[in-house]
Parts: C-alpha cells; sequence; structure tokens
C-alpha cells in the first residue's frame, strides 16, 4: 500500500481478525510513531506499521481523533464492529448510569410475540420474556442464567427476532457435543416451520440457517466458517461460553474472537461466566463487546468493591437464578473423613516428592494431580496394565510387611486398607438404594471410576467417561432399569448438557478439583428446572482431612463467593459455604498455587 501512495491512514483487520493493523506512508512516520505510542504499547511492528490486539485498539479508540492529516481509510468490517462496539458502549453507560434508555431501543416484554414473528409457536416463560426483551435492547449480550432457565429458547427466540425484521438470515452455534442435542431439538419445536439445522462435518453446510459446531473444531475450521458468516448476515452465539475463558491466550477463545467481527449480532450463554475470577469475566466479554467489555469489567472490580461491581456490570448481562426457578431448595454438605495409617504415610510422602519437584507450572499441575489421586488412594498412582484398570481391594485385608518399602506399599495398599472415601461411598449408595433412591457418584479419575465400577456392583452401576463406548445405552440404563441404582462419571464428561432430575436427586463427589465452573455445572445435573416440588435434594462432598482436599475446599469456596458477589446471586455464594455432615492442571489460578505451595510445605501432622 505504501509503495503507490495509498492513504495517509489505513485500518484493518490482519488474517486471525483478532488484532488490528494500522499503515501509513513515510512522510507521515514520526506522526504515526506518536499515535501509536498514545493507543497503546508495544504496538508499533516497523516505521509504517503497527498492530494490536482488538480490545487494546479499542481502548485507545479516541486518540484517532488526534490525527490531523487527509485521508484515512477504515475496513469495512472493522467500522461496522467500532460502530457497534460505541452504540453498545453508550446504551450501557446509560445504563449504568441510571439514565432511561431511549424509547426506540428499549423493547417490552409485552411486545415480544410481534417481535418473534408469526413462525415462533414455542411457550415462553415470565423469566425468558424478561431476559429475550433485555437482550434485544442491546445489539449484543450475555446470558449468565443458571443450567435448566431455558437460555437455548432464548438465543433461538433472539435469532427469530433478528431473522423477523431482517438483520441476520442465518445462526452459528458453537458449544459443546452435549449441547447438540438440545440445540437439534429446540429447532425444530420452536418454529411452526423447523430450521433447517446442520452439525458441522468436514465443512459448513452452505444451505443450514442453524450451523452447529463443537468447540474442539473450531481453530481447524476458521476459514470455512469465516466464509459461511461473510455469505449472509449472521449470528453467532458461543454456548457453555466459559470454555473460551482464556480468550486470546486459548485456542478456544482465539478462534471465537477471529469469528465475533464477522457476525451481526453476538450472544454468550453460560451459567458459570467468571469461575476463577474476573480475568474469566474480561475475556468472555470482550467477545461480546471488544474493548468495552474488558474495560468495563476492570474498572469494576478494580476497586475491590464486589457488591459495587455487579450493580455496574448487571446492565451489561442477563441472569435468571436458581430462586428464580422455583426449585425446592438444597444444601451440599462436604463429609471429612480420616486416612488410615499406611495411607496417611504414603500420602506424607508423596507430599514431601511433589514439593521439591514444584519448579514450573506444569510439574505443579501435575502434583496438584497427584496429590488428589493420593488422597483418595495413593494405589491411583501405580501403573496398572490399562489407564482404565481398576484397583483390586480384597475381601479380607492383609497386614502389611513391616519392612515393605513405600513404592511397594503404594502398589499393595488395596491389599491392606479400602479407601475411606470409597467405604463412604458405598454406604451411602447402599442406604440410598434401600430406600430406591438412585444415585450419582463423581470421581475426576477414570481408574477410581472403573474401581468404583467394581466396589459397587451389587448396584448394577452405569459407567461413563471419556473412553465409554456406549455412553448413550449406559444414560438408558440408569433412567429406565430400576436395578441400575448408580451412575458413575466424572465432571469433564458429563457436567454439562445433560438432565438427570427426573430420576435421580442424590450425588457423591469422591474428589473435586480446582475448576468452580465444572462443579457448578455438575451440580445442575439433579437439580434444575422440572423438579417436582417438595423434592428433596441431596449432596455429599467427600473429604480427607489434612490433604490437598481442604485446600480445594477452601479455594471453591472463594471463587464461589466471588462468582455469586459478581453476579448478585446468593445461591451462588452459600454453594462455597459448605456445611461439615455432623459425626488437575486446568482450572487453576495463581491463588490456587500459592495455596497449593503452601500445602506441599507444611509439615505433616
Amino acid at each position: 500500500m505504501t509503495a503507490y501512495g495509498g492513504p495517509s491512514l489505513w485500518l484493518g483487520f490482519d488474517t486471525s481478525r483478532t488484532r488490528v493493523v494500522l499503515r501509513t506512508r513515510s512522510e507521515f512516520a514520526s506522526d504515526f510513531s506518536a499515535l501509536i505510542a498514545r493507543i497503546a504499547v508495544g504496538g508499533q511492528r516497523g516505521p509504517l506499521v503497527a498492530e494490536f490486539d482488538l480490545d487494546d485498539f479499542l481502548v485507545g479508540l479516541s486518540e484517532l481523533a488526534t490525527w490531523v492529516h487527509e485521508g484515512v481509510d477504515w475496513e469495512d468490517t472493522l467500522v461496522s464492529l467500532v460502530n457497534g462496539v460505541l452504540d453498545d458502549a453508550a446504551t450501557a453507560e446509560r445504563s449504568i448510569q441510571g439514565d432511561s434508555p431511549p424509547a426506540e431501543g428499549q423493547v417490552d416484554p409485552e411486545d415480544l410475540d410481534v417481535l418473534i414473528g408469526a413462525d415462533w409457536t414455542a411457550d415462553l416463560t415470565s423469566f425468558q420474556r424478561r431476559d429475550i426483551a433485555r437482550l434485544l435492547s442491546l445489539r449484543h449480550g450475555a446470558n449468565f442464567s443458571v443450567p435448566g432457565a431455558g437460555k437455548t429458547r432464548v438465543g433461538l427466540a433472539i435469532f427469530s427476532a433478528m431473522r423477523e425484521q431482517g438483520e441476520v438470515q442465518r445462526l452459528l452455534v458453537v458449544g459443546p457435543k452435549s449441547a447438540y442435542e438440545s440445540w437439534q431439538h429446540e429447532s425444530m419445536t420452536c418454529f411452526k416451520t423447523p430450521l433447517r439445522t446442520s452439525v458441522m462435518g468436514g465443512a459448513p453446510d452452505q444451505s443450514a440457517e442453524v450451523l452447529i459446531v463443537n468447540y474442539e473444531r473450531l481453530s481447524r475450521s476458521v476459514s470455512g466458517l469465516a466464509s459461511w458468516l461473510r455469505s449472509a448476515p449472521s449470528m453467532i452465539i458461543l454456548d457453555e461460553a466459559h470454555r473460551m475463558k482464556l480468550g486470546a491466550n486459548g485456542t478456544y477463545g482465539a478462534a471465537c474472537l477471529a469469528l465475533g467481527p464477522l457476525a451481526e449480532r453476538r450472544l454468550i450463554l453460560t451459567g458459570t461466566p467468571a469461575p476463577n475470577g474476573a480475568r474469566d469475566l474480561e475475556n468472555l466479554l470482550s467477545f461480546v463487546w471488544p474493548g468495552h467489555g474488558k474495560r468495563v469489567v476492570t474498572d469494576a472490580v478494580g476497586g475491590g468493591d464486589l457488591a459495587h461491581a455487579s450493580s455496574v456490570l448487571r446492565p451489561l448481562f442477563t441472569r435468571t437464578t436458581k430462586s428464580e426457578l422455583g426449585l425446592p431448595p438444597f444444601e451440599p454438605k462436604i463429609k471429612y473423613v480420616d486416612l488410615p495409617p499406611l495411607h496417611e504415610e504414603i500420602y506424607q510422602a508423596l507430599k514431601g516428592e511433589a514439593s521439591s519437584r514444584r519448579g514450573d507450572l506444569e510439574s505443579l499441575g501435575k502434583a496438584m494431580l497427584r496429590m488428589l489421586m493420593a488422597a483418595t488412594s495413593p494405589a491411583l498412582l501405580a501403573e496398572g496394565s490399562t489407564r482404565y484398570e481398576p484397583l483390586a481391594y480384597r475381601t479380607q485385608p492383609v497386614e502389611a510387611s513391616p519392612d515393605a518399602s513405600l513404592i511397594s506399599l503404594l502398589r499393595s495398599l488395596p491389599s491392606h486398607e479400602l479407601s475411606p472415601k470409597y467405604r463412604e461411598t458405598q454406604k451411602i449408595v447402599r442406604r440410598n438404594a434401600t430406600a430406591g433412591r438412585k444415585t450419582l457418584v463423581w470421581t475426576a479419575f477414570v481408574r477410581s471410576l472403573t474401581t468404583l465400577e467394581h466396589l459397587l456392583a451389587p448396584h448394577s452401576p452405569a459407567a461413563v467417561h471419556g473412553g465409554t463406548p456406549d455412553r448413550e445405552e449406559q444414560l438408558r440404563r440408569f433412567r429406565e432399569d430400576p436395578d441400575c441404582m448408580v451412575l458413575i462419571s466424572n465432571p469433564a464428561t458429563l457436567g454439562e448438557g445433560i438432565s438427570l432430575h427426573q430420576v435421580c436427586h442424590d450425588a457423591v463427589y469422591v474428589d473435586r478439583d480446582f475448576m468452580a465452573g465444572r462443579f457448578l455445572q455438575s451440580l445442575d445435573r439433579i437439580h434444575r428446572l422440572g423438579l417436582a416440588p417438595g423434592t428433596e435434594t441431596r449432596v455429599t462432598v467427600l473429604a480427607a482431612r489434612r490433604t490437598v482436599d481442604e485446600i480445594v475446599a477452601m479455594r471453591l469456596q472463594e471463587k464461589l463467593e466471588f462468582m455469586g458477589r459478581i453476579l448478585d446471586d446468593p445461591s451462588v455464594q452459600q454453594l462455597g459455604d459448605l456445611q461439615e455432615e455432623a459425626p488437575a492442571t486446568e482450572g487453576m489460578d495463581t491463588a490456587d498455587i500459592r495455596a497449593l505451595l503452601a500445602h506441599l510445605d507444611s509439615p505433616a501432622s
């Protein structure tokens, strides 16, 4: 461009569409350098070229007013994005200041039937109508309602309204595989003429009105999806949007941020928007409102007053809470167990070994996983013939040799002692089964899961993990087989996208990790919209005393309290404060790491 004398300043996206490129001509090099320094530090790539993350560029956007030279050329898609961000920022700012929005921009829930169009046939609850109206009042939006509040239906209703007004023609849904069924079902049942819905295979279906793609496929499909979005005015929805919480620093986030500017309307759906704190929320809102979203979160949370932060952020999202769903309340309880002597001895030895190998984050992540396993049973750390081989517990334990080494004791531990967590799980499942109540058992590790399959064999367990070939059959059996009284799974596999509340009202957590969002999501498998009035939901979290379990419990409490306060949702705060029952690298943040290091360095008690 500079070789043939283009405009004095050119602005557009780079090939990834997550960064903004600025170019100038040689005669403006000095003024260009001064401008770039004012927008953000470190953006200049040469005398005549600069590059910024989209957020940084939008934060410093006002500095462009200081460019006095004629001839400024913008890429059309960047102009459209900037105008939309500025409009939304102005609307949000009026709401934050308590000013009434312009009448023409405010949507009344009573007007939705006309706005959504005659082709829409599905019922909407009062809280869904409220959320749809609020989201339609903004060009882009965020729905942080709890699981079971009908966020899928709300998203489709917004798409229907936009289609009715001629603003969009097609919808791209990015979500986990477990959400496919919900989107396909709702696309069929909410409209007189079902939407043409397609799950993306090798390439986008050009005839689809609703195209669904999972996060794992997203990064290698950006080019094809970008073409699909450009070929007609489109809307994009990120379902379970917390999966892109790392923003531009994560594979999922970078792909989402690249596609976002190509859509006429952006909407994110998640019940857990800030599982690890404010940074997660910054990255999610940066997708919705590049520049403005990150800045408003940083400014709101920076003072440390979460009540104030919640009031500032509230106009930017909708949230239906558990109390609004009218669900019977439930109160998870934590039950502490004591480690038997050999288990305690091996755990303390492993803790010392982990402490000596803490040189980097990867090592710390592995140490965390080893400690979580060891708190359940150190024998899980011993290599089996396969990754699925269960621990071989004996009906009659044998006494350990006093001369045995710690490593041999680790391998033979199931011959000497039954894990107290497994013993307690057996007791809970047996008691529930006797009362005719099915139980959902959560454990993070596959060998722990297969071990529990054997220990709970009298109750005909169903089991689902990442390697389960007949997942649907296992779920069917748990739901329909009266002899199948327990389902064993891990939150990474089954924590999202399924409903078990029709048949199961009891859950046991054998272990938990630092991922607050995953914990909340898994709780909602059995406590969601549709529960019969008066249903008693019982959740027990098992924790071994003087182990990493206590550190996890403390950090999850802090994260859930933060999330509850930022969302102004007391029910989330209360979940962090588990009442004691009477007589993985992923998800760790800086505070988690400090807490883990303190545990690893603490002397055996």
